[in-house]
């Protein structure tokens, strides 16, 4: 520490607050193991059985946070990023901790080139009343 009087001042700044590096927040990581199906719309939710996520000591302020937000609505990789204020890639590593530790669980979208298109039913509905 310096003799300067400052001592950790250079952690915190007086407008934003403490600052913390994000891969110190993923402790170190920049990936995870469920990575691959977690794109930006991927849907975070919440497992039914999770009561009380900040009892957990193993589970970050972050982690928690994720929790408590995706607990009454789905939030997407992207909309938990903006919410928390991380970026997408420590989003992703926190959000693949949670599915190790089955607090949550993540769906994915179907793609619109995998949806059914609305007029091949109808053909479909209109061949089978002109039988």
């Amino acid at each position: 520490m310096s003799g300067d009087g400052q001592g950790s001042s250079h952690w915190f700044d007086d407008e934003a607050g403490p600052v913390v590096r994000p891969y110190a927040v993923t402790r170190g990581r920049t990936s995870h193991g469920v990575q691959h199906r977690l794109d930006l719309i991927a849907v975070v939710v919440t497992e039914p059985h999770v009561d009380h996520p900040e009892a957990d000591p193993s589970l970050s302020p972050e982690h928690v946070d994720i929790v408590e937000l995706c607990r009454d609505t789905p939030q997407s990789v992207a909309e938990l990023a903006a919410e928390i204020d991380l970026p997408v890639g420590v989003v992703r590593v926190l959000v693949g901790d949670l599915v190790d530790e089955e607090l949550v669980h993540v769906s994915r979208p179907v793609p619109p080139a995998e949806l059914v298109d609305e007029s091949i039913l109808r053909d479909v509905i209109n061949g089978l009343r002109a039988l």
